[in-house]
Protein backbone atom coordinates (compact mmCIF):
# COMPACT_ATOMS: atom_id res chain seq x y z
CA UNK A 1 0.00 0.00 0.00
CA UNK A 2 2.74 2.50 0.63
CA UNK A 3 5.09 1.58 -1.97
CA UNK A 4 1.88 2.11 -4.57
CA UNK A 5 1.37 5.94 -3.00
CA UNK A 6 5.00 6.37 -3.01
CA UNK A 7 4.82 4.90 -6.90
CA UNK A 8 2.18 7.57 -7.49
CA UNK A 9 3.75 11.02 -5.51
CA UNK A 10 6.93 9.81 -7.97
CA UNK A 11 4.93 9.62 -11.06
CA UNK A 12 3.10 12.78 -10.23
CA UNK A 13 6.66 14.79 -9.40
CA UNK A 14 7.37 13.49 -12.97
CA UNK A 15 4.82 14.30 -14.69
CA UNK A 16 4.66 18.13 -13.25
CA UNK A 17 8.41 18.09 -14.64
CA UNK A 18 7.36 16.64 -18.28
CA UNK A 19 4.62 19.45 -18.59
CA UNK A 20 7.24 22.09 -17.50
CA UNK A 21 9.99 20.93 -19.43
CA UNK A 22 7.73 20.83 -22.77
CA UNK A 23 7.61 24.93 -22.43
CA UNK A 24 11.61 24.76 -22.38
CA UNK A 25 11.57 26.96 -19.69
CA UNK A 26 15.60 27.88 -19.95
CA UNK A 27 14.81 29.59 -23.20
CA UNK A 28 11.75 31.68 -21.69
CA UNK A 29 14.13 34.88 -20.78
CA UNK A 30 14.29 35.48 -24.22
CA UNK A 31 10.90 36.51 -23.97
CA UNK A 32 11.35 38.43 -20.72
CA UNK A 33 14.13 40.34 -21.41
CA UNK A 34 12.69 42.42 -24.28
CA UNK A 35 9.51 43.13 -22.50
CA UNK A 36 11.21 44.33 -19.43
CA UNK A 37 13.33 46.24 -21.42
CA UNK A 38 10.75 48.21 -22.98
CA UNK A 39 9.07 48.30 -20.54
CA UNK A 40 11.30 50.13 -17.98
CA UNK A 41 12.35 52.60 -20.95
CA UNK A 42 8.89 53.54 -21.33
CA UNK A 43 9.06 54.84 -17.10
CA UNK A 44 11.34 57.81 -18.76
CA UNK A 45 8.30 58.94 -20.74
CA UNK A 46 4.86 57.65 -18.83
CA UNK A 47 3.63 56.06 -15.97
CA UNK A 48 3.46 52.51 -16.24
CA UNK A 49 0.51 50.41 -16.83
CA UNK A 50 1.04 47.12 -14.92
CA UNK A 51 -1.52 45.30 -15.70
CA UNK A 52 -0.32 45.94 -19.68
CA UNK A 53 2.64 45.24 -18.83
CA UNK A 54 1.70 41.48 -17.46
CA UNK A 55 -0.57 40.89 -20.00
CA UNK A 56 2.38 41.62 -22.76
CA UNK A 57 4.78 39.42 -20.92
CA UNK A 58 2.24 36.56 -20.45
CA UNK A 59 1.48 37.04 -24.20
CA UNK A 60 5.29 36.78 -25.30
CA UNK A 61 5.76 33.54 -22.70
CA UNK A 62 3.01 31.90 -24.27
CA UNK A 63 3.83 32.51 -27.90
CA UNK A 64 7.63 31.23 -27.39
CA UNK A 65 6.32 28.09 -25.13
CA UNK A 66 3.72 27.40 -28.28
CA UNK A 67 6.68 28.03 -30.61
CA UNK A 68 9.11 26.10 -28.78
CA UNK A 69 6.17 23.41 -29.08
CA UNK A 70 5.88 23.11 -32.59
CA UNK A 71 9.72 22.74 -33.14
CA UNK A 72 9.14 19.94 -30.78
CA UNK A 73 6.58 18.20 -32.98
CA UNK A 74 7.31 19.22 -35.95
CA UNK A 75 11.08 18.18 -35.85
CA UNK A 76 9.83 14.69 -34.41
CA UNK A 77 7.23 14.28 -37.37
CA UNK A 78 10.05 14.83 -39.43
CA UNK A 79 12.55 12.42 -37.56
CA UNK A 80 14.90 14.57 -36.46
CA UNK A 81 14.52 14.10 -32.72
CA UNK A 82 15.78 11.00 -30.93
CA UNK A 83 16.18 8.98 -27.93
CA UNK A 84 19.89 9.73 -28.73
CA UNK A 85 19.32 13.37 -29.42
CA UNK A 86 21.17 16.22 -27.53
CA UNK A 87 19.40 19.33 -26.57
CA UNK A 88 16.56 20.82 -24.88
CA UNK A 89 13.56 18.97 -27.04
CA UNK A 90 12.98 15.64 -26.10
CA UNK A 91 9.18 15.70 -24.17
CA UNK A 92 7.76 12.97 -27.20
CA UNK A 93 10.38 10.88 -27.63
CA UNK A 94 12.65 10.51 -24.35
CA UNK A 95 9.17 11.30 -21.87
CA UNK A 96 6.32 9.49 -24.33
CA UNK A 97 3.96 12.43 -24.78
CA UNK A 98 1.51 11.82 -27.76
CA UNK A 99 2.85 14.32 -30.64
CA UNK A 100 -1.21 15.56 -31.04
CA UNK A 101 -0.93 16.81 -27.14
CA UNK A 102 1.90 18.55 -27.43
CA UNK A 103 0.22 20.23 -30.76
CA UNK A 104 -2.93 20.45 -29.44
CA UNK A 105 -1.47 22.39 -26.26
CA UNK A 106 0.58 24.66 -28.46
CA UNK A 107 -2.35 26.05 -30.17
CA UNK A 108 -4.32 26.36 -26.49
CA UNK A 109 -1.19 28.64 -25.79
CA UNK A 110 -1.68 30.63 -28.74
CA UNK A 111 -5.20 31.00 -28.02
CA UNK A 112 -4.65 32.15 -24.63
CA UNK A 113 -2.22 35.05 -25.79
CA UNK A 114 -4.79 36.15 -28.90
CA UNK A 115 -7.07 36.76 -25.81
CA UNK A 116 -4.23 38.76 -23.43
CA UNK A 117 -3.23 40.30 -27.36
CA UNK A 118 -7.04 41.35 -27.84
CA UNK A 119 -6.39 43.29 -23.94
CA UNK A 120 -3.10 44.93 -24.72
CA UNK A 121 -4.99 46.50 -28.37
CA UNK A 122 -7.92 47.77 -26.45
CA UNK A 123 -5.70 48.98 -24.05
CA UNK A 124 -3.12 50.60 -26.73
CA UNK A 125 -3.96 50.72 -30.27
CA UNK A 126 -5.55 47.82 -32.94
CA UNK A 127 -2.59 48.05 -35.25
CA UNK A 128 -1.03 46.00 -32.49
CA UNK A 129 -3.44 42.82 -33.44
CA UNK A 130 -1.35 42.84 -37.11
CA UNK A 131 1.84 42.45 -35.64
CA UNK A 132 1.37 40.12 -33.09
CA UNK A 133 -0.65 38.40 -35.80
CA UNK A 134 2.40 37.84 -38.33
CA UNK A 135 4.38 37.07 -34.74
CA UNK A 136 2.24 34.10 -34.00
CA UNK A 137 2.56 33.25 -37.74
CA UNK A 138 6.32 33.24 -37.34
CA UNK A 139 6.47 31.49 -35.11
CA UNK A 140 4.71 28.39 -36.56
CA UNK A 141 6.84 28.89 -39.89
CA UNK A 142 9.77 28.37 -37.90
CA UNK A 143 9.46 24.64 -38.39
CA UNK A 144 6.23 24.38 -39.56
CA UNK A 145 4.89 25.12 -43.12
CA UNK A 146 6.13 23.54 -46.27
CA UNK A 147 9.42 25.51 -46.15
CA UNK A 148 10.24 25.77 -42.23
CA UNK A 149 12.32 28.70 -41.32
CA UNK A 150 14.45 26.74 -39.03
CA UNK A 151 15.49 24.83 -42.40
CA UNK A 152 17.25 28.34 -44.15
CA UNK A 153 19.85 30.74 -43.22
CA UNK A 154 16.80 33.33 -41.72
CA UNK A 155 16.42 31.97 -38.94
CA UNK A 156 19.02 33.79 -37.16
CA UNK A 157 17.79 37.08 -38.50
CA UNK A 158 13.92 36.35 -37.65
CA UNK A 159 14.29 35.10 -34.60
CA UNK A 160 16.21 38.45 -33.64
CA UNK A 161 14.02 40.65 -35.22
CA UNK A 162 10.59 39.12 -33.99
CA UNK A 163 11.32 38.37 -30.39
CA UNK A 164 14.24 41.40 -30.03
CA UNK A 165 13.35 44.75 -31.96
CA UNK A 166 9.67 43.48 -32.14
CA UNK A 167 8.83 42.64 -28.78
CA UNK A 168 10.96 45.33 -27.27
CA UNK A 169 9.31 48.54 -29.32
CA UNK A 170 5.81 46.74 -28.90
CA UNK A 171 6.49 46.88 -24.97
CA UNK A 172 7.72 50.64 -25.03
CA UNK A 173 4.66 51.71 -27.75
CA UNK A 174 1.90 49.61 -25.46
CA UNK A 175 2.68 52.15 -22.50
CA UNK A 176 3.56 55.82 -24.51
CA UNK A 177 1.98 55.51 -27.71
CA UNK A 178 4.72 55.86 -29.66
CA UNK A 179 8.58 54.83 -31.03
CA UNK A 180 11.46 57.11 -30.45
CA UNK A 181 14.73 56.81 -31.98
CA UNK A 182 16.31 55.34 -28.66
CA UNK A 183 13.72 52.90 -28.16
CA UNK A 184 15.55 51.59 -31.51
CA UNK A 185 18.96 51.87 -30.92
CA UNK A 186 18.58 50.21 -27.31
CA UNK A 187 17.04 46.88 -28.92
CA UNK A 188 19.74 46.78 -31.82
CA UNK A 189 22.00 44.37 -29.29
CA UNK A 190 19.38 42.62 -27.41
CA UNK A 191 17.89 41.95 -31.40
CA UNK A 192 21.65 40.48 -31.99
CA UNK A 193 22.29 38.54 -29.01
CA UNK A 194 18.79 36.70 -29.26
CA UNK A 195 20.30 36.09 -32.90
CA UNK A 196 23.31 34.80 -31.70
CA UNK A 197 21.04 31.85 -29.24
CA UNK A 198 19.65 30.59 -32.67
CA UNK A 199 23.30 30.67 -33.91
CA UNK A 200 24.70 28.78 -31.18
CA UNK A 201 22.05 26.26 -30.91
CA UNK A 202 22.53 25.36 -35.09
CA UNK A 203 26.31 25.26 -34.15
CA UNK A 204 26.02 22.68 -32.05
CA UNK A 205 23.55 21.01 -34.63
CA UNK A 206 25.44 21.36 -37.51
CA UNK A 207 26.36 17.67 -38.19
CA UNK A 208 22.65 16.30 -37.26
CA UNK A 209 21.00 19.26 -39.65
CA UNK A 210 23.31 18.91 -42.86
CA UNK A 211 22.45 15.22 -42.74
CA UNK A 212 18.45 15.98 -42.20
CA UNK A 213 18.83 18.36 -45.45
CA UNK A 214 18.63 21.89 -43.19
CA UNK A 215 20.63 24.60 -44.75
CA UNK A 216 21.16 26.81 -41.69
CA UNK A 217 23.91 29.63 -41.77
CA UNK A 218 26.17 27.75 -39.74
CA UNK A 219 26.02 25.03 -42.32
CA UNK A 220 26.56 27.41 -45.04
CA UNK A 221 29.81 28.73 -43.96
CA UNK A 222 30.91 25.59 -42.28
CA UNK A 223 31.48 25.27 -38.12
CA UNK A 224 34.71 27.96 -37.69
CA UNK A 225 33.32 30.75 -39.33
CA UNK A 226 29.62 30.30 -37.55
CA UNK A 227 32.08 30.59 -34.10
CA UNK A 228 33.59 33.53 -35.43
CA UNK A 229 30.41 35.25 -36.52
CA UNK A 230 29.32 34.37 -33.01
CA UNK A 231 32.33 35.83 -31.57
CA UNK A 232 31.18 39.13 -33.59
CA UNK A 233 27.68 39.44 -32.85
CA UNK A 234 28.49 39.44 -29.06
CA UNK A 235 31.80 42.10 -29.86
CA UNK A 236 28.99 44.17 -31.70
CA UNK A 237 26.28 44.19 -28.89
CA UNK A 238 29.06 45.53 -26.21
CA UNK A 239 30.24 47.77 -28.54
CA UNK A 240 26.85 49.39 -29.47
CA UNK A 241 26.38 50.03 -25.93
CA UNK A 242 29.51 51.86 -26.12
CA UNK A 243 28.65 53.88 -28.91
CA UNK A 244 25.07 55.00 -27.69
CA UNK A 245 26.80 55.98 -24.40
CA UNK A 246 29.36 58.28 -26.22
CA UNK A 247 27.30 59.71 -29.29
CA UNK A 248 23.62 59.31 -28.19
CA UNK A 249 23.37 60.38 -24.68
CA UNK A 250 22.73 57.12 -23.43
CA UNK A 251 22.82 57.13 -19.54
CA UNK A 252 26.62 55.84 -18.58
CA UNK A 253 24.90 53.88 -16.03
CA UNK A 254 24.79 51.40 -19.15
CA UNK A 255 27.81 50.49 -19.22
CA UNK A 256 27.25 48.01 -16.37
CA UNK A 257 26.61 45.67 -19.20
CA UNK A 258 30.02 44.91 -19.28
CA UNK A 259 29.98 43.11 -15.98
CA UNK A 260 28.32 40.67 -18.30
CA UNK A 261 31.04 39.81 -20.44
CA UNK A 262 32.88 36.98 -19.15
CA UNK A 263 29.61 34.75 -20.65
CA UNK A 264 30.58 35.30 -23.99
CA UNK A 265 34.21 34.66 -23.91
CA UNK A 266 32.82 31.14 -22.31
CA UNK A 267 30.73 30.62 -24.96
CA UNK A 268 33.01 31.01 -27.72
CA UNK A 269 35.48 29.64 -25.65
CA UNK A 270 33.24 26.67 -25.26
CA UNK A 271 32.68 25.92 -29.32
CA UNK A 272 36.19 25.84 -30.02
CA UNK A 273 37.63 22.63 -31.14
CA UNK A 274 34.21 21.13 -30.00
CA UNK A 275 32.41 18.84 -32.48
CA UNK A 276 30.50 16.53 -30.41
CA UNK A 277 26.96 18.22 -29.49
CA UNK A 278 26.99 17.18 -25.85
CA UNK A 279 30.14 19.16 -25.49
CA UNK A 280 29.06 22.28 -26.56
CA UNK A 281 25.92 22.74 -23.98
CA UNK A 282 27.87 24.59 -21.56
CA UNK A 283 28.76 26.99 -24.25
CA UNK A 284 24.90 27.53 -25.68
CA UNK A 285 23.55 27.70 -21.93
CA UNK A 286 26.54 30.26 -22.11
CA UNK A 287 25.32 31.90 -24.58
CA UNK A 288 21.84 32.62 -23.60
CA UNK A 289 22.68 33.65 -20.44
CA UNK A 290 24.74 36.33 -22.61
CA UNK A 291 21.69 37.64 -23.58
CA UNK A 292 20.09 37.48 -20.50
CA UNK A 293 22.30 39.18 -18.29
CA UNK A 294 23.25 41.83 -21.08
CA UNK A 295 18.95 42.89 -21.06
CA UNK A 296 19.07 42.81 -17.26
CA UNK A 297 21.78 44.65 -16.38
CA UNK A 298 20.56 47.44 -19.28
CA UNK A 299 17.19 47.51 -17.85
CA UNK A 300 18.74 48.36 -14.14
CA UNK A 301 20.95 50.96 -16.06
CA UNK A 302 17.56 52.73 -17.06
CA UNK A 303 16.31 52.50 -13.38
CA UNK A 304 19.55 53.74 -12.04
CA UNK A 305 18.99 56.77 -14.64
CA UNK A 306 15.76 57.48 -13.70
CA UNK A 307 15.97 57.41 -9.27
CA UNK A 308 19.85 58.14 -8.64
Amino acid sequence: MHQGIQTTVQKGKKDWRVWWKMTRPHTLTASFVPVTLGTVMAMEITDINFSVFFAMLLASLFIQAATNMFNEYYDFKKGLDTKESVGIGGTIVRDGVHPKVVKNLAWTFIGISVLLGIYICASSSWWIALVGTISILVGYLYTGGPLPIAYTPFGELLSGLFMGINIILISFFIQTGTITTMSILVSVPITILIGAINLSNNIRDLDGDEKNGRKTLAILVGREKAIYILAAMFTFSYLWILYLILFHGLTLWASIVFISLPKPFTAVKGYIGKTVPAEMMPAMKATAQTNTFFGVLLSIAFLLSYYL
